[in-house]
């Protein structure tokens, strides 16, 4: 039995979903929260320098964070991110859709008290 005092250590995908977008070389990549209480996880423990991080030499740029408190998500738009854009780069991923299933991976420490609000794969 796990004790319910005590952080567990998830993917982001049980505790949010992402959407992305493009423009020239700056990928846009949001962050929804499935519950409420798991997005001030997100506003703590996800920031822009951790984001940029995270995906290492894939972004060169600058990492801006915004938040949309209403709509329970983070906002990440990563500048040099797209290998100069979708018309100049011969990268596979040339439109950030890569970028936002990878943040997916990202480790987030939960409190076990809110493990019944986490959105866990269905086995097979």
């Amino acid at each position: 039995m796990q004790d319910m005092n005590q952080d567990i250590r998830v993917p982001l995908e049980q505790v949010a979903h992402t959407r992305s977008g493009d423009k020239g070389n700056t990928s846009n990549i949001a962050v929804f929260a499935y519950e409420p209480e798991l997005y001030e996880l997100l506003k703590q423990q996800l920031s822009a320098e951790r984001f940029k991080a995270f995906h290492g030499p894939a972004i060169t740029g600058e990492v801006l964070r915004y938040e949309a408190d209403n709509l329970h998500a983070l906002n990440f738009v990563a500048h040099g991110a797209l290998g100069g854009g979708v018309s100049r780069s011969l990268s596979v991923d040339n439109y950030g859709k890569a970028l936002s299933a990878a943040i997916l991976g990202f480790e987030l420490l939960v409190p076990a008290a809110l493990a019944p609000l986490l959105r866990r794969r269905a086995p097979g």
